[in-house]
């Protein structure tokens, strides 16, 4: 498995919920620059402050200039990130926006009031949603029309009043760059999900990968350790017996065990680079390391397995080999490797003890590491003592991967 570094929590892909108009960093949605978005609201307001007239400090150009800066005011507005803007503020500050806009028309000769209307009608779909925004438009484009109606002459002027109605139009655009951006906004939760996804599954990952470097580390180390120390316990204690035979004897299989340890710390490198061991070869290899010459049965058809599935296998035939030394020495041990269509299943039993056992305890992770072991191939695993048959009172571990 190669290894995946996990993403630390606080490297999160940034929120789609930040603002696409006025959010510090944020990234525009296409065609709602907000350089874009200031540069044609100051071009109105500037070309309004131009041509509209009369505009000045009594009468009606002071009516005018007022309405001029509500107006202004009313455009600058729509830099308001929409987070802080609540919508129903939104929805009477746009409409009090329309109302000036279509007063403003009214009160002045000339200029381009107009445009006020055009580009407020325009942020009304952006800002609002489709069925008020609509709403709100087409009452935008009935006032503009009124306005004009009443105050020209319809007769001099046929198209003024019905260029009125189309101050609303531009309610379309802002209605389509509000789905665009909703839009964009959907692909960035999709892509945010996908990387904390992605985040997890390689957490999980590496975490699972601990965990078989883990039983690795204790198959090697914990069942070799307490292999030797065990037979240098026994070696101790046969000094003071003066049984120089048996002192060399235990000394034999301690030096047997290191050098077994050697091997198993090759397995080890091999189960963690994920290469291919021979099944057979390798478990007739621990038997006979073991002392169980001649004890493999195997049935069905020999076939190749994935490298997983042997490393497991011969991790599982280890640890019962072990538990077999450990609690039950000197006892006959068999193991059977059976082939079948869709599945292959390891036996290992074990005689009762014919002497008594050896000090040092397990650590109790044998049985759990069996267990993971074949759970991470998707079989089961049952160990126990048998309860009938020819082989009653037999310890056996069965392990069945399907294939």
């Amino acid at each position: 498995m190669p290894y995946l570094r996990p993403v630390p929590a606080e490297q999160s892909a940034p929120s789609p919920a930040t603002d696409t108009e006025g959010g510090t960093g944020a990234r525009p949605v296409p065609g709602q620059d907000p350089r874009v978005q200031w540069v044609a609201t100051l071009a109105v307001i500037v070309a309004g402050a131009l041509t509209i007239r009369p505009m000045g400090f009594s009468g009606r150009g002071l009516a005018v200039a007022a309405l001029f800066v509500v107006n202004s005011a009313s455009l600058l507005a729509r830099r308001l990130p929409e987070r802080r803007v609540p919508p129903r503020v939104a929805l009477v500050w746009l409409s009090l926006g329309v109302l000036a806009a279509a007063a403003l028309i009214g009160v002045s000769d000339s200029g381009t009031s107009y445009l006020f209307a055009f580009f407020l009608a325009g942020h009304i779909g952006y800002r609002l949603d489709t069925r008020p925004a609509l709403v709100l438009a087409g009452t935008c484009s009935l006032l503009c029309a009124a306005v004009l109606y009443l105050s020209l002459d319809p007769g001099e002027h046929p198209l003024a009043w019905t260029f009125g109605l189309a101050t609303g139009i531009p309610v379309v655009i802002g209605i389509l760059n509000r789905a665009q951006r909703r839009a964009v906004g959907a692909v960035i939760e999709a892509a945010a999900s996908a990387e904390r996804a992605a985040r997890a599954e390689a957490r999980t990952a590496v975490l699972s990968e601990r965990g078989r470097i883990a039983r690795d580390v204790h198959d090697v180390l914990a069942h070799s350790l307490a292999g030797i120390n065990m037979q240098l316990e026994l070696a101790d204690a046969l000094i003071a017996t003066g049984d120089m035979d048996k002192v060399r004897e235990a000394h034999e299989k301690a030096h047997a065990l290191v050098k077994e340890s050697l091997k198993q710390a090759q397995w080890t490198v091999h189960a963690l680079r994920e290469d291919t061991l021979p099944l057979l070869e390798s478990l007739t290899a621990m038997l006979a390391s073991s002392g169980h010459h001649d004890a493999l049965t195997v049935t069905g058809t020999v076939r190749e397995l994935p490298a997983q599935a042997v490393q497991n296998l011969l991790r599982i035939a280890q640890e019962a080999l072990t538990n077999a030394a450990r609690y039950a020495p000197g006892g006959a041990v068999g193991v059977e490797l059976a082939y079948a269509t869709a599945s292959i299943t390891l036996r290992v039993a074990n005689r009762p003890a014919t002497g008594g056992a050896g000090p040092g305890a397990g650590s109790g992770m044998g049985l759990i590491g069996m267990r993971e072991r074949v759970a991470l191939l998707g079989g089961t695993l049952t160990a126990g003592p048998v309860a009938e048959g020819p082989h009653r009172g037999d310890w056996q571990v069965e392990a069945v991967i399907p294939q």
